[in-house]
């Protein structure tokens, strides 16, 4: 039997990581990954598809490219729409919706090319289409190049199945898994978030040491197309067996209402024996038993929570504290504002490239291990 031809498979991220999350997937050893305005292209088949979904932390979709073909008037995309082979991607009783854009091309409406490719998976598969399904099918017209693609993960993947309380101004867990990545973070040592809000980088770093992977939790679009293997994609997830971390997680912030949270959270996501969450102001934390590791935090920003002003003595006491208690750590800071990274007094490498996060920018902030 001869086996199917390689397709690219495109893992969207936040402008900015894409070479961070490009050192993640090759990591995980796909072939072929090349980082790309967006995110990062890697070559394989369906059973790639699914792993990516499943196993990469740092990717916040994944789309599948099903054709590409020139088309520089709505007859010709309408011809060429119809010779896709659709049934070999798409199934006849799942609704799909079609969305798209245009670019620099002879097709600029894009409410008129979305209108030609459902005509086209209507009459040439008899698949029901609406505007309200789950399943998407993607066009991207650009220099007359329409490039069709599947949304292959769905609901986006920072949605890994656990979390339901959050506090004020969360960081989506692909973005925290990233910048846990960038801090030289592989699940070896301890990890410390003195304002832990929601608990995001706390099970994050403890499910990453624990072997967990992102999406053991939760349904993806694939799972609804014609090429889908329910026996292989069982098996895939039955190779990942979880391991007991060599250390534990550590989560603190002021507010008990965050901390209950952080709590709840970690217990859905099935990492609450490896983590725990104390109440407890800035001045209180402390280095937990054990080696040294990474305290890793995203604290207010004057433009995003509170006054700048009263800000600046929030992170000249984060500085202070961890100078004072927490030799060999090493620190990660979130934050939009270099002043306020400086405020802490903390020795920061040059800081990674700014992340939309928010309506926001933000960049992190890394120390050496501290004298």
């Amino acid at each position: 039997m001869t086996a199917a031809p390689d397709f690219e498979i495109f893992l969207a991220t936040f402008p900015g990581l894409e070479p961070v999350l490009l050192e993640e997937v090759r990591a995980k050893g796909f072939r072929g990954a090349k980082a790309a305005p967006g995110g990062v292209a890697i070559k394989g088949g369906w059973p790639d598809v699914w792993r990516a979904n499943l196993e990469i932390r740092g990717s916040g979709r994944v789309t599948a490219r099903i054709d590409s073909f020139r088309a520089s008037h709505l007859s010709e995309l309408d011809k060429r729409g119809r010779r896709v082979a659709w049934g070999k991607i798409l199934r006849r009783d799942v609704a799909v919706r079609v969305e798209a854009t245009c670019k620099a091309s002879k097709i600029y409406h894009s409410g008129a090319a979305v209108q030609r490719i459902e005509t086209a998976i209507r009459e040439e598969l008899g698949a029901p289409v609406s505007r309200e399904a789950d399943l998407a099918i993607r066009v991207r017209i650009e220099k007359d190049v329409c490039t069709l693609w599947v949304d292959t993960s769905g609901d986006l993947l920072h949605k890994r199945g656990h979390k339901e309380a959050v506090a004020k101004a969360p960081i989506r867990e692909t973005m925290a898994a990233l910048f846990l990545w960038q801090a030289g973070y592989r699940g070896a040592e301890p990890v410390l978030d003195p304002l832990c809000g929601s608990g995001t980088f706390v099970i994050e770093a403890a499910e990453i040491a624990a072997g967990l992977m992102p999406g053991r939790a939760r349904a993806f679009a694939f799972e609804q197309l014609a090429t889908f293997d329910a026996a292989a994609w069982s098996a895939l997830q039955a190779a990942h067996t979880p391991r007991e971390p060599e250390h534990r997680f550590h989560g603190s912030d002021r507010d008990k209402g965050a901390i209950a949270m952080s709590r709840a959270n970690a217990e859905r996501a099935g990492v609450s024996a490896w983590t725990s969450f104390e109440a407890r102001t800035i001045s209180e934390i402390t280095p937990p038993e054990g080696p040294p590791g990474l305290v890793i935090a995203n604290p207010p920003y004057g433009t995003r929570i509170g006054d700048k002003t009263r800000l600046v003595g929030l992170y000249r006491a984060l500085g202070q504290t961890l100078k004072s208690r927490f030799a060999g750590w090493r620190v990660a800071i979130v934050t939009t504002d270099t002043s306020l990274a400086h405020a802490t007094g903390l020795p920061f490498e040059p800081p990674g490239p700014p992340v939309a996060h928010g309506g926001l920018r933000v960049r992190l902030f890394i120390t050496k291990p501290l004298a």
